[in-house]
């Protein structure tokens, strides 16, 4: 399977050769300020699966924790993918093009979700960390 994304700038694009892992959605209150959104909706990836197609440069950085970090476009501000020690960790969802075939498999932190965040489908929900 092969994937590709790219920010809404289109500066920065990648490609997955592999599966996307563990699709989950998120529903922290972090996550809300980070994405702009209800949370996130995010999957792991294989690191060595995972090239930069074009726009490298163009990512920065924020580091969140001692150990996780998430990569953005700094030119549109997409948040694109997380970091675990500096190495590619999964990307967000809706940076993918067209459908990917994934369903979430679970949410977690619904314990902190704001009332208006509604979830819709039967994915295992967890209050917190269920990573």
């Amino acid at each position: 399977m092969s994937l590709e994304g790219e920010c809404f700038c289109r500066a920065i694009r990648y490609r997955i050769n592999g599966l996307l892992i563990e699709p989950r959605c998120y529903h922290c209150s972090r996550r809300r300020k980070s994405f702009s959104g209800s949370g996130s909706a995010y999957a792991e990836v294989t690191a060595n699966e995972f090239p930069w197609l074009r726009g490298e440069a163009d990512l920065a950085i924020y580091s969140s924790t001692k150990r996780f970090s998430l990569g953005f476009c700094r030119l549109c501000g997409s948040t694109l993918c997380g970091l675990l020690d500096g190495e590619i960790h999964g990307i967000t969802l809706g940076t993918l093009d067209g459908e990917p075939g994934v369903v979430i498999e679970k949410h977690i932190f619904v314990g902190f979700k704001i009332d208006w965040d509604i979830i819709g489908d039967k994915a295992p929900q967890f209050p917190a960390d269920a990573l």
